[in-house]
């Protein structure tokens, strides 16, 4: 079986856009054109592609297969189309970067304004959580995570470590008398839905029945709350201009040497020289390299 690729195209298109008639208006066809090349490509498959409801459409199983291949023809197409046409020209189209949410909010959304500056053309979509989205599977162009990865196509282009300091709003920290012990702090940290991360993990290893003072399963949150005086949290030590660190005060409480974040920037090795990863690939690690800098100074 040989797929065209103006066939595939109309099928990320569809995907992209969540419904046929949207995808058509995008495309410049009419809807029937549409569904019938749609329907075309779906008989070449020998399975359909997608479940159509009045809503718009949802992928089938088959579908799910086809779409990964299906995104790194159009990643490969867009990539030729700018080599061709002007070797100058800057990345444009949407790049995705997964990450986890204190580094979506403290890194990644002002290192999009520099995005904007240097790449106009580029639109950056921040994809926040705690979840691993998978790279192979399209989910997402360039991912920064807590760990290495695991996977034989994914590459680490790129990594940083710190330590974890325990950081309260300054008007906590006045209240507090001397050197103050795990025991005597108002924590805050994530749910109990999410209490498997490595933040309550350790807080409950390191202080007997621990209760926290305060918890939520959105990071930004835990962030307002310590900001408000509720009480303390650990986060990474991390020096940079918008860091949420530098509204807080750092309390004099070692956290042991194990207390040490790392963050690892990793993307598919098919599409690691692709112009617009590798426009965002390269300004993180100078991000990463001025974080370096400022830890050993």
């Amino acid at each position: 079986m040989s797929l065209r690729w103006d066939d595939v195209k109309l099928f990320v298109t569809v995907v992209e856009q969540g419904s046929l008639s949207a995808a058509a208006r995008v495309l410049r066809l009419g809807q029937p054109t549409l569904s019938r090349r749609i329907g075309e490509l779906e008989e070449a498959i020998g399975e359909s592609l997608f479940e159509r409801a009045n809503h718009g459409v949802s992928l089938t199983q088959a579908g799910e297969k086809l779409l990964p291949a299906a995104q790194r023809m159009a990643e490969w197409a867009h990539q030729a189309e700018q080599n061709i046409s002007n070797n100058t020209r800057l990345p444009e189209g949407k790049i995705r970067i997964a990450a986890p949410p204190g580094i979506a909010f403290d890194l990644l959304a002002p290192l999009s304004r520099q995005l904007q500056i240097q790449y106009p053309k580029l639109h950056v979509e921040v994809l926040s959580g705690i979840e691993t989205l998978h790279l192979g599977r399209g989910e997402a162009d360039i991912s920064l995570r807590t760990a290495p990865p695991e996977d034989d196509d994914l590459i680490c282009l790129d990594q940083i470590h710190t330590i974890i300091r325990v950081y309260a709003s300054p008007s906590y920290a006045a209240r507090l008398h001397g050197k103050p012990k795990p025991e005597d702090l108002d924590w805050i940290c994530w749910a109990e839905s999410h209490d498997h991360l490595y933040v309550n993990q350790c807080l409950r290893a390191m202080i007997p029945n621990f209760k926290p003072a305060f918890t939520s399963d959105d990071f930004n949150v835990q962030v307002a709350a310590c900001r408000a005086g509720l009480g303390v949290m650990p986060l990474a030590k991390a020096p940079h201009p918008d860091a949420v660190i530098n509204e807080l005060s750092e309390l004099d409480l070692d956290l042991g040497p194990e207390a040490v974040g790392s963050l690892y920037l990793v993307v598919h090795k098919r599409h690691r020289y692709l112009p617009k990863v590798q426009c965002v690939t390269e300004l993180i690690s100078t991000a990463f390299a001025a974080l370096r800098k400022k830890l050993r100074a």
